[in-house]
């Protein structure tokens, strides 16, 4: 059976040959290149190895699509799980799991069946113990660990009584303020427009430290654990990339970012009074120019070894990858799409005679345009008004190697239609969908 790898799949594994490379030129040691991958030293030998062997093919995960061979039968589950509701419902799971051991001839190590018992809803996990606080060691290397955070203060005194929002990048390894703006609020767009700054000057980062704000996870309840498996739009972003995010349950846990957001407040609100600054848009353009500079230069922190965590994006489409995506919306008759207030038309397409009753995926990018997707096909690029733009050859998008984006073919395409079938491009995928290109046999 033929193995089909995901754009996220590719996207790990030229991550992983990166790191390597990395490695391999003695920029940085292996135990680091372990460290970043969040593998053992063993692992990443086993990687380089295949690497050697196969390529890029040898990172990717063979298992995919694959049942695990140490999967627990489903009817042990089953019996253990009827055993303990039923009969043992008022034993503890120690003297349950040697009940089964002895009775039952079940030999499923305790550490498991607990962990079964309470993921079931059956026991309920302990509290544990609170012990006193340890400084956390700065990461070695710089990009290996960022933080992001927001800071509501009256960051113009010039303003009194309105509010702004800082959202501050910084490296944890160096203390390097990477990116800080102000903003009306910490909304999901701006957290999002942030990071891509940073990613575009610097590379991905490993990981990324933030609080548990909604924008960065979903919680069941206000202060409650964060739910990993139901993604954000801005962790969905993060997991596109390949960065591990990392909550905070505490204002101590994050403190190097919490003091960070105190000296800027200490400072950089005085300093925005005496340059007669009354506006955000100003205040940006002073942050990025002198104040950040500044800061970085009066507070420098060595990183403990040398190196760089940062790994390039390669030829991901950034633009795509940053937006909140709208699925699953349903086109009306008329072939319009609602989203935000707009309603946006699709145009005739060589795919289909009408897109009515069908599902499409809407893209919204961070300068406020849109774009339609239709089974991993761009159906139409619009502004911020929902007017469809690119509708000739001359303003049509494309993306790196010459692939078209944006799908209103000219008459002259229309024309190859007839000679050419689509195909997908396989090593070539931009966030959830493949980009397609024509090919005449």
């Amino acid at each position: 059976m033929e193995l089909i790898y995901s754009a996220s799949a590719w996207r790990r594994a030229m991550r992983v040959q990166e790191v390597i490379l990395k490695a391999v030129a003695g920029e940085i040691k292996w135990v680091q290149a372990a460290d970043i991958l969040g593998v053992s030293p063993r692992t990443i030998r086993r990687m380089y190895k295949s690497y050697q062997e196969y390529g890029i093919d040898g990172l990717l995960d063979c298992r995919t699509l694959r049942p695990s061979r140490r999967k627990i039968p489903y009817n042990d589950v089953e019996k253990i799980l009827k055993l303990f509701h039923k009969e043992y419902f008022d034993f503890n799971v120690k003297h349950f799991h040697e009940k089964l051991v002895e009775d039952y001839g079940i030999e499923y190590s305790y550490t498991w069946v607990k962990d079964l018992l309470q993921r079931g809803g059956y026991v309920s996990r302990g509290k544990g113990r609170g012990g006193h606080r340890k400084r956390r060691e700065r990461r070695p290397l710089f990009g290996q660990m960022l933080h992001l955070d927001g800071s509501d203060h009256e960051w113009l005194s010039l303003c009194p009584g309105q509010r702004q929002m800082l959202l501050l990048v910084i490296d944890d390894a160096t203390g390097k303020n990477l990116a800080g703006r102000l903003e009306e609020a910490e909304t999901t767009k701006d957290c999002m427009s942030i990071m891509k700054q940073v990613v575009e000057e610097y590379g991905i980062p490993a990981q990324l430290y933030t609080d548990r704000d909604s924008v960065y996870w979903h919680t069941k309840k206000a202060g409650g654990k964060v739910d990993p498996e139901n993604l954000t739009q801005f962790g969905r972003v993060m997991d596109e990339l390949g960065v591990e995010m990392i909550p905070a349950y505490s204002p101590q846990a994050r403190g190097r970012s919490e003091r960070w957001n105190g000296t800027w407040q200490g400072r950089l609100v005085a300093e925005l009074r005496r340059e007669g600054i009354d506006n955000i848009e100003d205040a940006n353009q002073y942050i990025n120019e002198v104040f950040l500079p500044d800061m970085n230069s009066r507070f420098p922190v060595e990183a403990a070894e040398s190196g760089s965590a940062f790994v390039s994006s390669g030829d991901a489409d950034l633009d795509f990858i940053f937006s909140v995506i709208h699925r699953g919306r349903t086109v009306y008759l008329d072939n319009t799409i609602r989203v935000n207030g707009l309603s946006l038309q699709i145009e005739k397409s060589p795919y289909r005679a009408s897109f009515a009753k069908c599902k499409v995926d809407v893209y919204e990018h961070l300068d406020d345009s849109y774009s339609v997707i239709w089974k991993r096909r761009i159906l139409g690029r619009y502004n911020t008004e929902g007017k469809l733009i690119g509708t000739d050859s001359k303003s049509t998008h494309r993306l790196s190697r010459g692939l078209t984006l944006c799908g209103i073919p000219n008459e002259q395409e229309k024309r190859k239609q007839k000679l050419c079938s689509t195909k997908p491009i396989n090593n070539f995928q931009t966030g959830h969908f493949t980009c397609y290109e024509n090919r005449t046999f």
